[in-house]
């Protein structure tokens, strides 16, 4: 992985040996107003753009599939926690560094409380009073009561489906670890470091549900050689684990993800909740980024043979999705134990070496981490590198071609008389007002296409999100009213429980199986429109930025034969055509972010009292029924009667509640993600064609103006003129080089 990490160094060396040629060409007395300002700024850009750029790898899989254990292995040491917590949702993000140290990402007060009022809808052992209000966890009061809540309520209210309800879990743990966190978390987003000596203090929160609920995600920095510092390794939570909500966190990483290795255990091969989740993220439409490791379990397998039989049955259900995939197989516990050596205990130790003589296995593993590796570092280091670090170059390439021809002109001035020094502004001025005129046409053409792109983004949007036809909302819609609740099915809960802790458990059903829904058919559908719509945008800026290459670059053609008529240097700027800026740096500088696709399931259903109520009205006709002496045919007849109205309302107050909610996140995804960004773009091509020409369209009158009236001592400025162009064609060798190593390394 060192290529990538190499030549983007080379690219920073190069960019701050033009900052510092700008910076003496403004220091040249009298000639500071050409186009250095701008170059500089380019300049800047630039190299917060390749500082900040990352690789991000995510690392996904079912619950024990070994997900951490193969983060270990990379970084080779045991650094991660394994198997998160059920209530936990973070994704725990390393990458390589000088040193150790671990940055924690709090949530806001908005996002605990959101969290918390989303677990206590048709909460069944809490007041009425608190049931109605807000719940906020920085009362005293409300913390109180949800504990008085949460300790009344029996085993059976506590266990849904033969596990502990994972809201119960959510709100015990929120509540448990509110002392621990509550000087950490404000209204605004925080982070806490720990290194040096307190870097084990992390896990203080990794290693505990309480704590760690109160977390966002965590940023680990592992001092190694093994992996750059520009690549992210994420682990991310269980694909299937039992909250959905979890799902759609690790939705989100995904999308901004540049690869995906899928990890699959030996043990059980290809499982249902795998086929699901790679199901979704074929929907999503990044299955061209994914790479599948099986890892092996050597204590499963007698012997090659077995493990050949899982690997060629994995293969063949992975193929279903993905055909010729790359499906590499190895021991990530073997990998580590061997990096480990010294600090194994003498039970793993005794593992390690039983191991070490299955030579059939052991070898077969090695062989295939080998492989993985190789074919890991040329997807980071071949293909990366051509798709970031050369529109960079390309830009810098532009700036020293410009300077270039900026000191050739102004030496040639300065060399010469008045008259020679007016026939070469009179030249130049001829060809800048052509330059004028195309700058004119681009900016023309950019804000009528964005304008016309704009209304026809703004259709797509309102189509897919359409609540009557043609969109998901429809696809919601129909899934709620099909969930077929048998309230029947309940009597016995409902006899032993009582009516509002059997509502409650339907609810918390209902909800499960509809987040459910969105997190595996809904929020892939979204992503994968999303990504549609950017190509869209991609496209219409393809489709602008070649005729009008040409036309610049013609237009370079025609300057640069002027200027030879002078005796002046110029490169026409032919360099492979114009690179059309890329969206994901653009959405970076820009602070453009999608909507999250969490936010897609943070719909709040609300039922209040009004099954209680129709339960009360259910029970006064039966004391009727008995003052009147009239048979009763069922005990519980009013409750069960109670709970059929109380699903129809809640599959009515669902239906409403997506319906609002879908209405703000559709315009949040037009008017803060989809319109920013294409006005974004369109503003960086403006700009990137802007840059073929910027040096060509000043006014070299001003040099001619010094020379007249000896206002600078030109013999002087000569000198330093001169330094800056050789040592901007020695800038310019070094492009061409690093270029030329660049494209060899992408092919």
């Amino acid at each position: 992985m060192n290529k990538y990490s190499s030549h983007k160094n080379d690219l920073l060396s190069i960019n701050s040996s033009i900052l510092s040629l700008l910076e003496k060409a403004e220091a040249i007395s009298g000639l500071s107003d050409h186009s250095y300002a701008q170059w500089k700024k380019t300049c800047q850009s630039i190299d917060k753009q390749v500082q900040e750029d990352v690789i991000r790898i995510a690392v996904v899989g079912a619950i024990k599939s070994g997900k951490s254990t193969f983060v270990n292995s990379l970084f080779k040491g045991d650094y991660l926690k394994r198997g998160a917590g059920v209530v936990t949702s973070i994704v725990t993000r390393i990458r390589g560094g000088d040193r150790r140290r671990a940055k924690l990402f709090f949530k806001t007060w908005d996002d605990v409380n959101l969290d918390i009022n989303q677990a206590l809808v048709m909460f069944p052992a809490l007041q009425s009073d608190a049931e109605n209000s807000n719940f906020d966890i920085r009362r005293k009061k409300d913390r109180d009561d949800l504990m008085s809540a949460l300790d009344s309520m029996g085993a059976d209210e506590l266990i849904t489906d033969g596990t502990l309800d994972v809201n119960s879990v959510l709100l015990l743990s929120y509540l448990n670890g509110f002392d621990h966190v509550e000087s950490f978390i404000l209204p605004e987003n925080t982070t806490k470091e720990y290194k040096g000596d307190h870097i084990e203090e992390h896990k203080a929160f990794t290693g505990n549900d309480s704590r760690a609920v109160y977390l966002k995600d965590i940023q680990l920095e592992i001092k190694t050689d093994d992996i750059d510092k520009d690549i992210e390794i994420a682990d991310c939570q269980g694909s299937d684990s039992p909250n959905p909500l979890h799902l759609a966190m690790i939705q989100d990483y995904l999308r901004i993800t540049n690869l995906i290795i899928y990890v699959i255990s030996s043990r059980t091969g290809l499982r249902r909740a795998d086929i699901r989740f790679l199901s979704m993220i074929k929907e999503m439409g990044i299955m061209d980024n994914i790479i599948f490791v099986l890892n092996c379990d050597f204590s499963e397998h007698e012997a090659k043979e077995d493990l050949e039989s899982i690997i060629s049955k994995v293969k063949q259900e992975v193929a279903f999705l993905k055909p010729d995939a790359d499906i590499y197989t190895f021991s990530s516990l073997y990998n580590l134990f061997k990096e480990e050596k010294k600090n194994l205990s003498k039970k793993d130790l005794g593992r390690l070496k039983q191991w070490d003589k299955e030579e059939e296995l052991s070898g077969f593993s090695d062989h295939e981490a080998e492989r993985f590796i190789d074919n890991l570092r040329q997807k980071l280091t071949g293909e990366r590198l051509s798709l970031l670090l050369r529109n960079h170059l390309e830009r810098l390439w532009i700036i020293a071609s410009g300077m270039q021809y900026l000191t050739g002109a102004s030496l040639d001035i300065l060399a010469g008389d008045s008259d020679t020094a007016g026939e070469i502004i009179k030249g130049i001025e001829i060809n800048r007002k052509k330059m004028d005129q195309i700058k004119s046409m681009i900016r023309s053409t950019l804000d009528g296409m964005v304008q016309k792109s704009g209304k026809g983004l703004k259709a797509d949007i309102e189509n897919f999100f359409d609540a009557r036809s043609g969109g998901i909302l429809p696809e919601i819609i129909k899934f709620i009213r099909s969930q077929d609740v048998q309230v029947e099915e309940y009597r016995e809960h409902l006899a032993s429980s009582g009516f509002r802790n059997t509502m409650y458990m339907i609810y918390q059903g209902f909800k499960r199986t509809t987040d459910a829904f969105m997190a595996e058919s809904i929020n892939p559908k979204v992503i994968s429109f999303v990504r549609k719509e950017e190509e869209k945008i991609y496209n219409e800026l393809e489709g602008i930025a070649g005729p009008y290459d040409v036309m610049i670059q013609d237009a370079l053609v025609d300057y640069s034969q002027t200027m030879d008529n002078f005796g002046i240097e110029m490169d026409s700027g032919k360099n492979g055509g114009i690179k059309l800026p890329d969206a994901e740096a653009i959405r970076g500088i820009a602070g453009i972010e999608l909507p999250q696709a969490a936010a897609a399931m943070r719909y709040n259903t609300k039922i209040k009292t009004e099954a209680v109520m129709h339960l009360g009205m259910y029970k006064a006709v039966k004391l009727f029924k008995k003052m009147l002496k009239k048979p009763i045919e069922d005990n519980l007849s009013e409750e069960i009667a109670a709970l059929k109205h109380g699903v129809k309302r809640m599959r009515a107050e669902t239906e409403r509640s997506v319906l609002f909610h879908f209405k703000n996140y559709k315009e949040n995804i037009k008017f803060q993600y989809i319109l920013k960004l294409l006005d974004a773009m369109s503003n960086s091509l403006y700009e990137t064609l802007l840059g073929r020409f910027s040096a060509y369209i000043k006014d070299l009158s001003r040099t001619v103006e010094l020379i007249d009236k000896k206002q600078v001592d030109i013999e002087r400025v000569q000198a330093e003129m001169e330094e800056i162009s050789t040592e901007t064609r020695e800038i310019s060798r070094k492009i061409e080089r690093l270029r030329e190593e660049i494209e060899a390394g992408g092919k």
